[in-house]
């Protein structure tokens, strides 16, 4: 193969440069870390299973509405998040009975937002995890990086999104509770400032000795999330992964999605680079044959 000098390092310079775009532009770029984020603490032994939390966050964010509402029997079973429904209280124990409501926890530094290459999902400076879909590729990657399996995939829709819990942040905007939180009737959720809720959680455990589970769901979990739990129950009857790392899952996403634009910028120049050599080897073999040819012919 006959490469010009010219030509090579014309390619070289293109794929050098792409190998910059792709490193000046990480994903983790999409995080944005809040001195004090506004938070939740989740007390398990308050909540009354009514599911009030459900139907106003249906209403306000305009969705399909809490599963068979008014009937009881929703409670026999385990369900989950999914498109159309953002938050679900479950019955994790009878004997005494316990629920836990679950949503998206609002990761301090969330692996979502760092793996998402178009930025679509936003850790904003004033806390909630919010989502962009008209930036969205529907790539999915969000959904890999969760370790709490929030975010969501509208399969079923022609123009689909990602839909899940957005911690209600136009209301915050205005000063306002999250819908949730604002009419809850039993006192299971506290809204605040997040340092201050972990106090009001340790004061909770330490002042009444053997109430509660020595443990702050979420302070370390995934690096710390914007909604916190204690309970009276061993930690899995939450419902939420207890084999979550203490590490941030922005830092686990932000290494490997760093690649992406990198990879993405890098093919074509190098996929064109390579076909311009096949071309010029192709045609100094064609020149080559024709005058193998010529001189057969004059021979």
């Amino acid at each position: 193969m006959n490469l010009s000098r010219r030509l090579f390092f014309k390619v070289s310079g293109a794929t050098g440069a792409a190998a910059l775009v792709g490193r000046a532009t990480p994903a983790s770029a999409s995080v944005a870390k809040p001195v004090s984020t506004p938070a939740v603490l989740v007390d398990t032994t308050k909540c009354a299973g009514c599911r009030a939390c459900e139907a106003a966050c249906a209403e306000k964010n305009m969705l399909d509405g809490p599963a068979r509402a008014g009937d009881p029997g929703v409670l026999d079973a385990r369900r989950t998040t999914d498109e159309r429904t953002f938050t679900v209280v479950n019955r994790m124990s009878t004997d005494p009975e316990r629920f836990v409501k679950t949503q998206c926890l609002h990761c301090v530094e969330p692996g979502c937002a760092s793996a998402c290459p178009t930025r679509a999902l936003e850790k904003t400076v004033a806390g909630p995890v919010v989502y962009h879909g008209e930036r969205c590729l529907g790539c999915r990657y969000c959904m890999l990086s969760c370790p709490f399996e929030m975010p969501k995939y509208e399969y079923n829709d022609p123009a689909p999104y990602v839909k899940k819990c957005e911690f209600c942040a136009d209301r915050q905007a205005r000063g306002e509770l999250p819908a949730c939180v604002d009419v809850c009737p039993s006192g299971a959720l506290t809204f605040g400032r997040r340092d201050e809720l972990i106090e009001e959680a340790r004061r909770r455990i330490y002042s009444e000795p053997g109430r509660y589970v020595a443990h702050i769901y979420g302070e370390h979990e995934a690096g710390g999330t914007s909604w916190l739990y204690i309970t009276d129950q061993k930690l899995e009857a939450l419902g939420l992964p207890t084999n979550v790392p203490s590490v941030p899952y922005a830092s686990l996403a932000s290494g490997a999605m760093s690649i992406v634009p990198f990879v993405l910028t890098l093919w074509p120049p190098l996929l064109l680079g390579l076909y311009s050599f096949s071309q010029r080897s192709s045609g100094s073999s064609h020149e080559g044959a024709a005058a193998a040819h010529e001189e057969d012919r004059h021979a």
